[in-house]
Parts: C-alpha cells; sequence; structure tokens
C-alpha cells in the first residue's frame, strides 16, 4: 500500500522519497528473495524510485531479484552500474550488458570482467559505446570465441575502421579453423551484409534530401527491419539533431522524446506503430503499452512538437557537446504522467 501511494504521485518531493526510501530499505532486509523479487520487478523501471533503493536492488546477490532493476532502472547512474559490475555475478553481468544504452565506462568492466555470454550480449547492444581501448580488447577476447566478433560484425553504427578491424580479425580465425572456407566465407557474408546496409542508409539519406522517397516509408522499413541505429540516423538527419542524442531518445524507457520528434517530422501513425513495436522488441514491452504510446501520439499537438525541437538544438548548441547530453524535448504541456 505505501508503494501504491509514493508512485501515485507523479512527481514526489525530495522528502517523501527520502522517508520512502527509508521505509523501503528497513524492509528489504525482512522479506525473503521471492518477495524481493516481486517488489523489485514492480518497481524496475519507475523513475521515481529512490536511488538508494534502486541501488540496494540491483546490488542484491541474487541475480534474478536485481534483473530487471539492472536492466530498466532509470535511476541508476554510470557509476552504480560501474560498481556493480566490478563486484557482482556474471548474471548481474548479463543483466547491465542488455540496458538500452550502456557508456564506454560500464562497457570498458564488461568487457574486462564478462564472460563469453556477457560480451557477446553487449557486443551485440547498439545501444552500447565502447572505448577505443574497451572495443579493441572486445575484439581480442573475441579471437577465443569467434561468436562473439561475429555478433559485433553486424552491428549498424560501426565505423569504417572499426567494421574492417573486426573483418580482419574474423578472416585470421576462419583460416585457424578446422573448417576455414566455411568461416572465411561466413566472414565475408557478414562484411558484405554490414556494407550494404551502410550504403543502403546513405543512399536512403540521399534520397530524402532529394525528395523522391517518403520519410514514413523510410522510417516503416527500417523499425520492420529492427535498424535501430540506422533508423536513429535518420531521424538525427530529419530532425538536425546529433545521431547518439537519436538513438537515445528512441531507446529511452518513456515514449515522449521519440513521440515530439516525430510528431514535429509529422511522421504518420502507420511509421510510428513501426517504431514502438521495434521499442517493444529492444525494451520488452507489452503490446497495450504501444496502444497506449499511439493514443498518445495523437494528442501530442506539431506546433508544441516544433517547439520543442527548435528547444532541444538550441540546448545542444549551447552546451558545446552535443554528442554527449541526452535529449530532453519540452512538451508544451503535454507532458505524460
Amino acid at each position: 500500500m505505501v508503494t501504491k501511494l509514493f508512485f501515485y504521485d507523479p512527481d514526489p518531493t525530495v522528502t517523501s522519497k527520502y522517508h520512502y526510501g527509508e521505509i523501503a530499505l528497513s524492509s528489504l532486509g525482512h522479506i525473503n528473495r521471492r518477495a524481493r523479487q516481486t517488489y523489485a520487478d514492480e518497481v524496475a523501471a519507475e523513475p521515481n524510485l529512490p536511488r538508494s533503493v534502486a541501488n540496494a536492488l540491483a546490488g542484491d546477490p541474487d541475480s534474478e531479484v536485481a534483473r530487471l532493476v539492472l536492466r530498466l532502472s532509470p535511476v541508476l547512474t554510470d557509476r552504480d552500474l560501474a560498481a556493480i559490475a566490478l563486484n557482482q555475478s556474471q548474471d548481474h553481468l548479463t543483466a547491465i550488458a542488455e540496458r538500452a544504452r550502456l557508456s564506454e565506462k560500464v562497457t570498458d568492466i564488461l568487457v574486462e570482467r564478462g564472460d563469453n555470454g556477457v560480451l557477446k550480449t553487449v557486443g551485440g547492444n547498439e545501444g552500447a559505446q565502447f572505448s577505443d581501448n574497451g572495443f579493441e580488447h572486445l575484439l581480442e577476447r573475441g579471437r577465443e570465441e569467434p561468436e562473439i566478433n561475429r555478433t559485433v560484425a553486424v552491428r549498424s553504427d560501426l565505423t569504417q575502421e572499426r567494421a574492417e578491424r573486426v573483418m580482419r580479425i574474423l578472416a585470421e580465425l576462419g583460416g585457424e579453423d578446422a573448417g576455414g572456407t566455411n568461416a572465411n566465407s561466413e566472414a565475408g557474408a557478414i562484411a558484405q551484409q554490414a556494407r550494404q546496409q551502410r550504403i543502403e542508409v546513405t543512399g536512403l539519406l540521399t534520397d530524402l534530401a532529394e525528395k523522391t522517397r517518403l520519410l514514413d516509408d523510410v522510417l516503416l522499413m527500417l523499425a520492420e527491419e529492427d535498424r535501430a541505429y540506422h533508423l536513429a540516423q535518420v531521424i538525427a538527419r530529419e530532425a538536425e539533431i546529433a545521431v547518439e542524442h537519436a538513438l537515445r531518445t528512441l531507446l529511452r524507457r518513456d515514449t515522449n522524446g521519440i513521440a515530439l520528434a516525430c510528431r514535429a517530422l509529422d511522421v504518420g501513425y502507420p511509421a510510428f506503430a513501426a517504431i514502438l513495436a521495434l521499442r517493444a522488441r529492444r525494451l520488452m514491452f507489452a503490446n497495450k503499452r504501444i496502444e497506449d504510446d499511439l493514443r498518445h501520439y495523437a494528442q501530442i499537438d506539431s506546433a508544441a512538437a516544433e517547439r520543442g525541437m527548435r528547444f532541444t538544438r538550441m540546448k545542444a548548441k549551447l552546451s558545446g557537446d552535443g554528442t554527449s547530453k541526452t535529449i530532453e524535448l519540452q512538451t508544451g504541456g503535454q507532458r505524460r504522467s
């Protein structure tokens, strides 16, 4: 009852968050594993969950208790995730690797400590950013398990330099396998697929600039093919925002940002529904969530969305670093509770 009352308020005060946190932390020490997991699953995605409670759940020795909080919680900071990644089990690391967005600071630790399962998960997560050292270490560890590098190779966000580096390693590994010819053929097929997709999205952007293709058709195609990064590229170009901003907005738990960006671009319902379906696959939303988000999309005023986008672009320019800050789109009074 206390939990329901607390989360009923969409904007709790600092004092109420503190008191709720004290109550929750005290209770967690007196309930069994099953009760802790039930509670954790209920509050995992809550943006108003006190950070102290989120950390207690995320750091629970039982990975089943921690899993959804580690995967979904918007409250946990990079520092929180890094501390947990340094000290907890491989199951904890896998849950972190599944987050919609991961910073270089966190992926460096996952690559250092993770087992092959963790490395394949984070390597294929297009919301995960890698430092140069982290990316190189990931590929070197993938020499022991080529499937890791095959997973990395089909990422749509690879620079040409990184893509070529992955392909060279896969080709080397192919020569060492018992079935070397087949392995080399597979590496070549992966490389061709990655190159073809990069060429294709460049062509799509050109077509949009020349107005020979409709934005809705492009977004629909990319969403149905589950190409989140390329989808973010197109939205970023059309909305005049950074690709990193667009990708973070696309994969945030709430839809306010991506809904406003799409409304400002006058994206139609079928294309936006496909984008929501992509998000549902990536973030494990239920179909009812898609229906609710579509209804919200219908209520957004286009003029308010355009004002929000102008504010976003201005904020990015003033920050002086358009790739490091998350988009914060203003809703002009139509923010969802």
